[in-house]
């Protein structure tokens, strides 16, 4: 089997594989509630021949692709389906008709790109040794993340792949080009919830009371030195505190309470867990000190993206037999997040990034904004190189 029969077939499902993203695109749903996009798929599945198994982690299913002796070698490909939050500001004829809701992060792209790669291996099994499972998941916008409940699930079981493939969208990347990054990628999130209790007074008198405001603006200051001062400086640590508000308040009124929210990121997973004591310890002991409290909750998010490297060579290598070497970019580290992330802690993994941009028509917007879109071209790649890379690690 050649490149060239995969690109065959990836141009040949091309014009479905678009009609397939306009669909998804045009009718979007949030996480955990993608009934209606597992439903297109399934039934999408079943008009190509793939037998596959539906509700799983909720509205997640899986397809088994298996060719001449299936038990070989298996390997994993995933695709998410849940959409944003976001009031669609283009106008096109596959617009969002769903109001607030818009698939701004390229999960229709996605679940389109492996439906197409479902399609082209379908079409090779008699072609290839071993079985690939292509994994649509629900709900990676939300904890705890539909990978977490899908891996619970076992979806990594029965049969188990000995590795698995992600693809996302990319849209600082021109349409024909993808990227890989071997190692640390993406960081953990974790999302911070924080009440400093203080007691409330008169502006004028501010010894009778206990100022939260102050104390805030101390933990604040405090809390990003355990990123300037306390952890490792080569282990990439965020910390950001995004919404702060108080109870009340004046010009001439101490208030009682400040709220904040704020997110805390890295990629090394015990210092995450060292860091985590360290905010509470630091954040509660300056408020007590000052003779107010402090309530510091942690809502435990993704973990920290490792792409396994030697995987990750593999997939690069595909892609640049697929494509042609001036096509494949190195990727910088991200500090974004993805519940992709609870696959890598599990078996090899490798996610990587998908070119979508065409500044020239328009499509270069940010993901999470309501102007996102992509050049479509990029679906035939999308489809074409996901089916590629598995055919390669099944021979490997």
């Amino acid at each position: 089997m050649t490149k060239e029969t995969v690109q065959e077939l990836a141009r040949r499902f091309f014009e479905e594989i678009v009609k397939d993203r306009r669909h998804l695109h045009q009718h979007p749903e949030l996480s955990f509630q993608e009934t209606l996009t597992a439903q297109y798929i399934s039934t999408r599945l079943s008009a190509f021949g793939i037998e596959h198994q539906t509700g799983i982690g909720g509205n997640g299913i899986v397809a088994l692709i298996q060719g001449k002796n299936p038990d070989k070698h298996i390997v994993a490909l995933r695709a998410d389906m849940d959409a944003l939050p976001i009031q669609e500001a283009n106008e096109t004829p596959y617009k969002s008709v769903n109001p607030g809701v818009m698939h701004a992060c390229g999960h229709d792209v996605h679940s389109a790109s492996l439906l197409g790669a479902a399609r082209i291996l379908h079409s090779l099994r008699d072609q290839f040794e071993g079985t690939v499972k292509c994994i649509f998941q629900p709900g990676e916008e939300l904890l705890p993340g539909g990978a977490s409940i899908m891996i619970k699930e076992g979806v990594l079981e029965n049969p188990a792949p000995a590795g698995i493939f992600g693809q996302h969208v990319h849209p600082s990347l021109p349409a024909g080009t993808v990227g890989f990054r071997p190692g640390m990628f993406m960081a953990s999130t974790d999302e911070l919830y924080v009440r400093v209790k203080g007691r409330g007074g008169h502006g004028a008198m501010p010894h009778e009371g206990v100022d939260p405001i102050v104390l805030t603006a101390q933990i604040i200051v405090a809390l990003q030195q355990l990123v300037s001062r306390i952890a490792d400086p080569v282990v990439p640590t965020v910390l950001t505190f995004g919404k702060i508000q108080s109870d009340g308040g004046a010009t001439n009124i101490i208030p009682g309470e400040v709220y904040l929210e704020g997110t805390f990121r890295t990629m090394d997973e015990n210092w995450r867990r060292e860091a985590h004591v360290r905010m509470k310890k630091i954040a509660e002991g300056i408020a007590e000190a000052y003779g107010g409290s402090c309530e510091f909750d942690i809502h435990h998010g993704y973990p920290a993206l490792i792409n396994e490297p030697k995987l990750t060579r593999r997939a690069r290598a595909a892609a640049i037999e697929y494509l042609g070497k001036e096509h494949v970019i190195d990727l910088p580290p991200r500090m974004t997040a993805e519940d992709f992330a609870y696959y890598s802690q599990v078996i090899p993994a490798c996610f990587y990034r998908l070119g979508t941009a065409n500044p020239e028509g328009g499509t270069n917007s940010p993901v999470h904004t309501p102007t996102f879109d992509i050049d479509e071209s990029a679906l035939e790649i999308g489809a074409g190189l996901m089916a590629w890379t598995a055919l390669q690690e099944l021979h490997h």
